[in-house]
């Protein structure tokens, strides 16, 4: 791709700088923000070399795939002269297809957004704006605790060595420093200053609110608040840190407009910590955390300890067109948060079935067709499928021929009743330790050894996507759909 050519043409089919209020990008797509939906040339940009599809709306994405999302946002910066977002950086992965394919699935997800509350979109585009700048960091943590993990299950003995111990610690920074993270993206998205953000992410966190003192006098009580009893850190997780720093914004928008300019720098700043700190404590962190509880119940409780395989099945086959809505972006934070509670999410495994059944849904669609441009988007979209990167198979394969999009999550709903089976049958259950990889790289992160549970989920999804597919979901005729 020509990253400055290409920018040059996505930026006359948008409708030019005047039309582009900001951009950034995720890890497959460079994401617009446009002000005039209906200057936008969707036609024009997907016939573009190297784009795989467009989704239009507010935010305008180009689907481009991992690697050139970076690498086109770069070049966006330098040709357009628009404002950016926080820059969020690529996934270091294998460049994927150069084919120039004509994503039908775009209109059709399009179609599928527009019957959806718009506050609710809304609602999970924040969520998403507010943790796609971490994914990178996730992607290194995951993958060194991946590598210290495989390290440690070969040779235990390992875990004694302190060079092993500094390694096994940079795999934790990204959990331990989350909701720092977290406060500070969220005051970003929110137009807040983000330093106040950072501070609001550490209020729920404080040791204080049990009772520890932060020096050597002796411990004071912990804060007991009536209908909730006592506090302690973390109360509500992320969830809570969201809320928190979304407040701080507030109260900081609205008291700087009455304050004078001249006490701007010092009172603004004071207010907001101390007022937005009271509004936390005593509100936010007891309301999240029930909020925290339900969703673990829901979640956990029911969908996977009592839904057991029917459970997992469910999940692993309604996560894609979850994805396809948006809604899977609420989904982070509570991987986030159970992590941080448990050491690892149960529910992320589980989940990641539904990319292995696009694999083997991929495989059966290269195996039967005869098309060679079809053959040649598979062929090159196939190595990132395994690593649990699916984007180009959902864009460039599943949806513009649809059925064997349905057959896909079908067959990865084997792969999650088989990994929910291992969760049941492993006392205390295991789960992923870590966030931002996938596929086969997940392996490295399955806590308690039980990795062998998920390889199988993988092997299961991938054969029943396969057969399903091969069987019922493909048609040679469905190929014009690409045209």
């Amino acid at each position: 791709m020509d990253y400055a050519k290409t920018s040059k043409d996505i930026l006359a089919a948008a409708g030019g700088a005047e039309n582009i209020s900001s951009y950034t990008n995720c890890m497959t797509r460079l994401r617009l923000n446009v002000k005039d939906q209906s200057k936008v040339d969707v036609e024009a940009i997907k016939a573009m070399d190297g784009v795989m599809g467009v989704i239009p709306g507010e935010q305008t994405q180009v689907v481009v795939g991992p690697g050139h999302a970076e690498r086109l946002r770069q070049a966006f910066g330098e040709v357009s002269g628009v404002t950016a977002d926080p820059e969020i950086g690529g996934a270091p992965t294998a460049d994927p297809s150069q084919v120039q394919v004509k994503d039908k699935a775009a209109e059709t997800k399009a179609a599928v957004k527009a019957k959806q509350t718009s506050k609710a979109q809304k609602l999970f585009r924040h969520v998403g704006n507010i943790f796609i700048p971490i994914i990178p960091g996730f992607i290194a943590c995951g993958l060194v605790l991946a590598i210290t993990n495989i390290i440690k299950m070969a040779d235990p003995s390992v875990a004694k060595n302190p060079w092993f111990l500094v390694a096994a610690g940079l795999g934790g920074l990204i959990t331990s420093g989350l909701n720092l993270a977290v406060g500070y993206n969220t005051a970003k998205e929110f137009g807040g200053t983000p330093i106040l953000g950072l501070l609001a992410g550490g209020v729920p966190y404080m040791t204080s609110l049990a009772g520890i003192a932060a020096t050597d006098t002796t411990p004071a009580q912990p804060i007991t608040i009536p209908l909730f009893g006592e506090l302690h850190p973390a109360l509500g997780g992320v969830i809570g840190v969201m809320l928190t720093a979304f407040i701080f914004t507030v109260i900081e928008k609205n008291f700087r407009k009455i304050v004078p300019a001249s006490l701007d720098l010092f009172l603004v700043p004071f207010v907001t910590l101390v007022v937005g700190s009271a509004i936390c404590i005593f509100i936010i962190m007891p309301l999240s955390g029930l909020l925290m509880q339900g969703i673990n119940w829901l979640l956990i409780d029911f969908a996977l300890e009592k839904g057991g395989v029917f459970g997992g099945y469910l999940l692993s086959a309604l996560f894609l067109p979850l994805v396809m809505l948006g809604i899977h972006q609420g989904l982070t934070p509570i991987h986030a948060q159970l992590i941080a509670d448990h050491g690892f999410t149960q529910l992320l495994p589980v989940l990641a079935m539904a990319g292995a059944g696009q694999v083997g849904m991929a495989l059966a669609v290269w195996a039967k067709t005869k098309n060679k441009e079809l053959k040649n988007i598979i062929k090159s979209a196939l190595p990132i499928g395994f690593l649990g990167i699916g984007e180009p198979l959902i864009y460039g394969v599943s949806l513009p021929l649809f059925y064997p999009f349905i057959t896909a999550c079908l067959g990865a709903g084997f792969g999650g009743a088989v990994v929910a089976l291992g969760i049941q049958l492993t006392p205390g259950g295991f789960g992923s330790t870590g966030l931002g990889v996938s596929g086969i790289l997940m392996t490295g992160l399955i806590s308690g050894g039980q990795w062998l549970w998920y390889v199988g989920g993988l092997l299961t999804a991938y054969v029943m996507g396969f057969i399903l597919t091969y069987f019922f979901g493909f048609k040679e005729k469905m190929v014009e759909r690409l045209a």
